[in-house]
């Protein structure tokens, strides 16, 4: 089995290819390295990746179709897993475009290629920023998801539209990833938890939006990376339809949508609180309005992928955090 992954040196890239790797898959990571947040540390988890011998690397933005061509054509990948995106809720305000350039036109090629080389399973990462307005709790794969609030939000649900179009006309098996709030060792900076302890460390201000009136399905990343390790071999098809209740496979395309999360909603300033105790610091708080484009509540239901894979998530956040502590202080030790 030879696996495709875009953002290698990314956050759930590189611990999904180091899993990968670990399990003796041959694995090709596509990653632009771009400078939205620190390239040193995506320099060193590539570093640690490139020392498995089963391990090939092209830099490359997702919007290049000729270099995201030829790296995948020559490697002719059975299954190709898309995480590679232009991250951010916030950012997207500011430079939306970087957004419809990375997300929807690179999502475009990689399903143009992955039907160019007959995969058997692409999945896609989406996120549960598309539940956007929704008020009912918990989010489940099979409500309307119509209110986005970010565009961010908005380029991965168009990439969930488009995904399945093209499931439709050409029988692509296509599983989209909705990802909740994740969280761990390697984790991006500009991410919640990596900001908080960035600062409480350095005494400096942390900005707590909606003044910490805001819930988390905070997840943690060795939990995501095994719900997508057991989806590989799980890919849709529509003699599966009718056979799972609620299940969000398409009526007319080997197409489903899943939630990967924790299933619990976590207070923030409970996870400040805990954060603080594992530390030994206390925040500088600085409480701030709601940011545009953010959302108050996300909660998963993660029935569906349960009854597909036999997914529980196994990392409560006081345990997660405790983790994501030790490989911080180690890493920053210098």
């Amino acid at each position: 089995m030879k696996f495709f992954i875009t953002g290698s040196s990314g956050f759930i890239g590189f611990h999904l290819s180091k899993k990968l790797l670990d399990k003796g898959y041959q694995v090709h990571g596509f990653d632009s390295m771009n400078n939205y947040y620190d390239v040193k540390l995506k320099k060193a988890r590539y570093k640690i990746l490139n020392k498995y011998k089963k391990f090939s690397f092209t830099k490359g933005k997702l919007e290049n179709k000729k270099n995201l061509s030829n790296s995948i054509l020559k490697f002719r990948p059975k299954v190709i897993i898309h995480l590679a995106a232009q991250a951010g809720v916030r950012y997207s305000i500011e430079k939306p475009r970087v957004y419809l350039d990375s997300n929807i036109i690179g999502t475009y090629n990689i399903i143009e290629l992955a039907k160019k080389v007959n995969v058997k399973h692409l999945l896609i990462a989406s996120s549960s920023s598309v539940y956007g307005a929704n008020k009912k709790l918990p989010f489940k794969e099979i409500d309307k998801t119509e209110t986005q609030l970010s565009i961010y939000a908005a380029t991965k649900k168009s990439t969930e539209s488009m995904a399945h179009a093209y499931s439709n006309i050409w029988k692509i098996p296509i599983t989209m990833l909705r990802f909740f709030t994740v969280y761990g060792p390697w984790g991006r900076p500009d991410m919640a938890l990596f900001k908080f302890t960035k600062g409480i460390i350095n005494k400096k201000k942390i900005d707590i939006y909606n003044r910490g009136k805001m819930y988390r399905d905070f997840t943690y990343i060795d939990d995501i990376v095994d719900g997508i390790y057991k989806l590989i071999n799980k890919a849709p098809n529509l003699k599966q339809l009718g056979k799972i209740k609620n299940d969000s496979l398409s009526p007319v395309a080997p197409f489903r949508i899943l939630n990967i999360g924790n299933t619990h909603k976590v207070y923030l300033l409970n996870f400040i609180n805990v954060l603080e105790k594992e530390l030994g610091a206390k925040a500088i708080r600085n409480y701030m309005p709601m940011q545009k484009g953010d959302v108050k509540i996300t909660l998963s239901d993660t029935t569906l992928l349960k009854k597909i894979t036999g997914y529980n998530p196994k990392t409560n956040y006081r345990t997660g955090i405790k983790k994501f502590l030790k490989w911080y202080l180690d890493y920053y030790k210098n």
